[in-house]
């Protein structure tokens, strides 16, 4: 599986935009604050594992097409590379919804270079679209996981992007409370 794309000469870069960022993982030699452009973070991936079930789907965040998404650049040791690459590919590539591409990351140095991430697969059934505002938020207050409640994902990407000064306002418009009651 982890032939599956050709990764950059040295160094690898992982760009994360949801969990990842707050919760990577994996050891990392450094980590800094990036923008890529042709894609955005966009909750449109039903979840039927970590935040969710096949009876009760929740949503995580996918980088779908067109736009722009901040998020967090890791530089992965040569010598971690290769456990790196297995665990992350067992993390998100569980149902085979995403699909790992390189994207180009803009340093605050305002270097590009490439960087492996995981992209949505529009033609996968987990695949949610677009979704009303209504739907996003019965679903991300009702649905639980393995991982835990779907409304504290969500909670924490916002509460980590507020952090390195990034304010998302699709999110912002979900009204995330610290903790959401049970319905």
């Amino acid at each position: 599986m982890l032939q599956q794309i050709i990764l950059p000469k040295q160094p690898l870069w992982i760009f994360a935009y949801g969990s990842l960022m707050w919760n990577p993982g994996f050891t990392y030699a450094e980590k800094q604050t990036v923008r890529i452009y042709g894609h955005h973070r966009a909750l449109c991936v039903w979840s039927w594992h970590y935040r969710g079930s096949r009876e009760q789907p929740g949503l995580v965040f996918g980088l779908d097409q067109g736009g722009s998404c901040v998020g967090k650049a890791f530089r992965i040791k040569a010598k971690d590379q290769k456990e790196v690459l297995q665990y992350l590919y067992a993390r998100e590539m569980i149902t085979q919804v995403y699909r790992p591409s390189l994207v180009t990351i803009h340093l605050v140095t305002e270097d590009e270079i490439q960087a492996l991430t995981f992209v949505v697969d529009r033609r996968h059934p987990q695949y949610a679209g677009h979704l009303h505002h209504d739907i996003l938020l019965q679903t991300i207050q009702r649905a639980h996981g393995s991982r835990g409640p779907n409304h504290e994902y969500v909670r924490n990407t916002l509460d980590h992007l507020k952090s390195i000064g990034y304010q998302d306002r699709q999110l912002q418009r979900l009204g995330m409370p610290k903790s959401v009651p049970d319905l």
